[in-house]
Formats: structure tokens, sequence, C-alpha cells
């Protein structure tokens, strides 16, 4: 979708034009993100085989999201990207070196977050961090009442429409007989 925008800048009018692209849930983007340094590895890549930069992004996602603490090996990695092996040794090999010099462990950054155990460690880079006193929330007594009056003429309304379908229901099957007997009674004259 092209949306052209204008802008005057001085005395003169120029058009800019945005590209909006349509969101897709088909489609899931990796969380890995090509830096300088794989965009080079991967334009040194293409020259021997066919390999597209969101291709790369989804190897290495795939590798990232299934090694964990420790590295798969490259039978593990052959079989987590099913692709060419020549392809998949270049991208396993380019990963393993890149994660070694990794300081953080990951090529995925991850917010950081309080551990489970419920240790409190006043580290400042802590995104989340669970709450020390329980907050205090006020019951209504009001809200409740109305709320279970209106539990119970629902209840009621439901009951009733409940009824309501099975006299139809009878209605109708009784209208079908009284049709069946007439037609005999018209077929036997």
């Amino acid at each position: 979708v092209l949306v052209p925008v204008p802008i005057l800048l001085g005395y003169f009018l120029f058009h800019t034009v945005f590209f909006i692209t349509a969101f897709s849930l088909d489609t899931e983007q990796p969380d890995y993100d090509l830096d300088s340094e794989d965009e080079a590895f991967v334009i040194k890549l293409r020259k021997k085989m066919d390999i597209k930069s969101l291709q790369f992004e989804e190897m290495i996602d795939r590798l990232e999201k299934g090694s964990g603490t420790q590295l798969v090996s490259l039978q593990e990695a052959k079989l987590l990207l099913k692709e060419d092996d020549e392809l998949i040794k270049e991208v396993f090999d380019y990963w393993t070196r890149k994660r070694k010099n990794c300081k953080s462990g990951s090529l995925i950054p991850t917010v950081k977050q309080e551990k489970r155990d419920g240790s409190s460690t006043s580290d400042p880079y802590v995104a989340f961090r669970r709450r020390t006193e329980k907050m205090q929330t006020r019951k209504n007594r009001k809200n409740d009442e109305a709320g279970y009056e209106k539990m119970l003429k629902l209840r009621r309304d439901l009951s009733r429409a409940v009824t309501i379908l099975e006299m139809i229901k009878r209605r109708e099957k009784s209208k079908r007989e009284l049709l069946h007997l007439t037609l005999e009674i018209v077929e036997k004259r």
C-alpha cells in the first residue's frame, strides 16, 4: 500500500511515499536480527550458494532456540535446520564461532528478569521484579450482591427460554402430525 505524504520545506513541496506492508499471522519473523558481520558473511556465502538474509536469520534463530546453554552438535543442527548439508555446515561453523565470542551466552537479546526462586537481588538491570508486599484489595459487598442478583435473573431468564423452546418444539411436532393426518384423510377420499 502506498501512502503519499506531502512535506513542505521552504517554498518547495516534496512528496514522500511510505510503504506499508500488510500484517499477517502466517509468517512469523525470527527473533534473531542480522548485524553487519552477519551481512558480510551472507554476502560471502551467496557467492557459493543461494541463501537469503531471512533464511539465514531463521537458521540462526532455530540454532539459538534449540541450543539453550549448551551448543548443539552438527548432527542435531542438521535435524533442526533441514537444509542443504553444505549450507548447514557453513552456517553452523559461523554460528559456533560467533556464539563462543559472545559474552552473554546467547545471540538473541533477552530481557533480564528476576529468578524464580524468590531470591531478591538488587541488580539494577532486572526489568521486572515481584512486589515485596502484597497489595490489599477492597471487597465491595454491594457489587457482590448486585452480581449475585444479576446471575439469578439470568438463570431465571435462560430457564424460561429453554421452556419456551421446548413448547415450540412440541407445537411444531404436533403441527407436523396434523399435516400427515390431513394428507392421509385426503388420500383416502
